[in-house]
C-alpha cells in the first residue's frame, strides 16, 4: 500500500473512532502533501508528490516538532511540548525505522565507496546517493558532518 493510501486510511479510521488529536495531526500531514502537490503542479510536474517526497515532508515535520517541543520545554510550557511530542508519534507511524548510528556509519561508508568519492568536492554525490536510498531513515543534518569528516 502506498503512503498516500496509508495516510488516508489512518485519517478515516481516526474520524470514525473520534480521536481528535490524531485526526488533527493526520490532517496536517495530508495538507502538507497537498501543498507540495500544488507547488509541483506550478512547476509543471503534473505527477505530484512521490513516495520519497512524502518521506521528506514527514521527516521535516518531525524535525519541526522536535525543535518546537524543545523550545516549549525551555519556556516551561510542558503541555504544549507534550502535544508536539504526541504529533511526532503519529507522524513517526508512517516513517521507516531510523538507522542506528552504526548503520548510518556503514551506509555512509558504502555511499562513499559507490560514488568513488575521494575528496570533499564529491560530497554532493555522496549525499545524493544517501538521500536517494535512505530518505526518512536518517537525519541528514548529522550525516553531512560525518561525510565531510571522512572525505576531508
Amino acid at each position: 500500500m502506498d503512503m498516500r493510501s496509508r495516510i488516508s486510511d489512518a485519517l478515516k479510521s481516526a474520524m470514525k473512532s473520534k480521536e481528535a488529536a490524531r485526526l488533527s495531526t493526520l490532517r496536517l500531514i495530508s495538507a502538507a502533501i497537498k501543498d507540495r502537490d500544488i507547488a509541483l503542479r506550478g512547476e509543471g510536474r503534473d505527477e505530484g508528490v512521490g513516495e520519497g517526497d512524502i518521506l521528506a515532508i514527514l521527516g521535516k515535520m518531525v524535525k519541526q516538532r522536535q525543535e518546537s517541543a524543545r523550545a516549549y520545554e525551555e519556556g516551561g510550557r510542558l503541555e504544549l511540548a507534550e502535544r508536539e511530542l504526541s504529533e511526532i508519534t503519529v507522524i513517526g507511524e508512517f516513517l521507516p525505522r531510523q538507522l542506528s548510528a552504526d548503520e548510518a556509519e556503514a551506509a555512509v561508508a558504502r555511499a562513499i565507496a559507490d560514488a568513488g568519492a575521494s575528496s570533499i568536492r564529491d560530497m554532493g554525490k555522496v549525499m545524493g546517493l544517501l538521500k536517494g536510498k535512505y530518505t526518512g531513515q536518517m537525519d541528514f543534518g548529522s550525516v553531512g558532518p560525518m561525510v565531510k569528516d571522512r572525505l576531508g
